[in-house]
C-alpha cells in the first residue's frame, strides 16, 4: 500500500493503529497526548499506562485503541529540542524506528502517524519532517503497510521555504493561469483556459516557459477577444486563443538532454507502459522497485502492468516518471502515450518540473511540497 499525507484529527483515523507522543512518566501530557487519552477514554488508558510504567526516550508501547475508531494506539516517547546537539535527532529516529517494529509484531496493515517532535516537543518543524520522510521512505522500501502522515492543520504544515528554498518564488514566476487572471481579470475564464492551455501544449510537444525566461508582456486585448467570439465558432476561437497563448508563454523551453533520433523512432509505436518498461530496463529497475518508488498501490500498477487500465491518470503517470528519474523531456514523452501533457497552468505540473529540473527525484519530498501547496499527491491510487 502507498504512502499518503492527510490533514485530518489523529484520533479520527479509522485504521488498525495511531501513532500518539506520550509521555516517560506514567501520566499524559499536553497536546496529542491529551487529545488520545480524551478520545480514547482517560480512565481506562491511564490505568493501562500506569500498568507499563515508565518508558525510556526513543522507545515505543502499544495499547488497546478503546474508544478510538483504531484499534490499537502505538505510543512513543520523544524528547525536546535543545539546540540540536544533544542527540535529539537520533531519539525522534529511534522513535519512528520502534513504533514501525511494533506495527510488524503486530501485523499492524494501516497506521497513522503525526509529524513527531514537531509539536510541544519544539523540533523546528523543518528537521522534524526531514526526519519524518527519510524514517518513513526506509520503512516503505521493505515493507508495505497503508501509512497516513496526518496533519491537523495548515499552519503546522508552512515549510516550503525552509525546505525548497525557492520552490515558491519558482511557481509565482511560472505559474501562467494566476498571472493572466491578475493581470486581465475581466478576460480570465479559468477552466476553459486551462483546456486551451492543454491544447496548446500537446501542439508545443509539451514545452514549458523556462524559468530563466520572463512571460512576453503582450497579451489579447478584450476587443479582440470580443471580435473574435462575434464572428467565430466556437472551435475557431479556442484555437486562434490557443495559438496566442503559446506563443505568449509555453513555447520556450528550457534546454534538456536530448535523445538520438534513432532511439526516437525506435520507441514511435510503443504504449505508455511499454515506455515505462523500457525505461526501467534501461535503468535496471525491477518491476517491484518501479512501483514503490512510483507510490503506487500494487493493485493499481498490476491493472497498468496487465493492461486493464489502459492510460493511468496525471499524478500516477507523473508518479512513474519520478520512479524512472527522467528528465524533462522523457517526462514530456511518456506523458505524452497516455494523452496528457505538462501545462504551466497546473501547480502540480510545475512542482513536479521544478523537482525535476533539479534532479530531485524523492516522491515523499515531492509529495510533501505538493500537499503543502494544496495539489494532489503523486501515486497512491488503489486502483485507476
Amino acid at each position: 500500500m502507498p504512502f499518503r499525507i492527510v490533514r485530518n484529527d489523529i484520533t479520527k483515523m479509522h485504521v488498525d493503529a495511531i501513532v500518539n507522543t506520550a509521555n516517560p512518566k506514567p501520566e499524559y501530557g499536553a497536546g496529542i497526548d491529551t487529545a488520545v487519552y480524551e478520545a480514547a477514554g482517560v480512565d481506562k488508558l491511564l490505568a493501562r499506562r500506569k500498568e507499563i510504567g515508565e518508558v525510556e526516550r526513543g522507545s515505543s508501547f502499544i495499547t488497546d485503541g478503546y474508544d478510538l475508531p483504531a484499534k490499537y494506539i502505538i505510543h512513543t516517547v520523544g524528547t525536546g529540542w535543545r539546540g540540536g546537539d544533544q542527540g535529539e535527532e537520533e531519539i525522534i529516529r529511534k522513535c519512528y524506528r520502534s513504533v514501525f517494529a511494533l506495527a510488524i509484531e503486530n501485523n499492524i496493515e494501516s497506521l497513522a502517524i503525526p509529524l513527531l517532535a514537531s509539536g510541544s516537543y519544539g523540533f523546528p518543524k523543518g528537521i522534524a519532517l526531514r526526519i519524518a520522510i527519510s524514517e518513513i521512505e526506509a520503512f516503505m522500501a521493505d515493507h508495505d503497510p497503508e501509512l497516513y502522515l496526518v496533519v491537523f492543520d495548515e499552519k503546522s504544515f508552512s515549510l516550503s521555504s525552509e525546505l525548497y528554498g525557492d520552490i515558491d518564488t519558482y511557481i509565482n514566476e511560472n505559474y501562467v493561469e494566476e498571472k493572466r487572471k491578475e493581470e486581465y481579470p475581466d478576460d480570465f475564464e479559468p477552466q476553459s483556459d486551462r483546456r486551451l492551455m492543454a491544447s496548446s501544449m500537446a501542439m508545443a510537444g509539451g514545452a514549458f516557459h523556462s524559468p530563466t525566461m520572463p512571460l512576453a508582456e503582450s497579451r489579447p486585448s478584450k476587443k479582440l477577444g470580443s471580435k473574435l467570439r462575434g464572428k467565430t465558432s466556437a472551435g475557431k476561437e479556442q484555437k486562434i486563443y490557443a495559438a496566442d497563448l503559446c506563443e505568449d508563454a509555453v513555447c520556450m523551453a528550457s534546454p534538456q538532454e536530448e535523445r538520438s533520433l534513432d532511439d526516437v523512432i525506435k520507441n514511435l509505436d510503443k504504449t505508455f507502459m511499454e515506455m515505462v518498461f523500457s525505461f526501467a530496463d534501461s535503468k535496471g529497475m525491477t518491476d517491484v522497485e518501479v512501483q514503490k518508488k512510483a507510490n503506487l498501490d500494487r493493485k493499481a500498477f498490476s491493472k497498468l502492468k496487465c493492461g486493464t487500465t489502459k492510460n493511468p491518470s496525471k499524478s500516477t503517470a507523473l508518479a512513474l516518471a519520478i520512479a524512472l528519474k527522467l528528465n524533462l523531456d522523457d517526462t514530456k514523452d511518456l506523458l505524452s502515450r497516455a494523452g496528457l501533457a505538462l501545462s504551466p497552468c497546473s501547480k502540480q505540473d510545475l512542482i513536479v518540473q521544478y523537482f525535476i529540473e533539479r534532479e530531485a527525484y524523492d516522491i515523499y519530498q515531492i509529495n510533501i511540497a505538493l500537499f503543502e501547496h494544496g495539489e494532489q499527491i503523486l501515486g497512491c491510487a488503489v486502483s485507476e
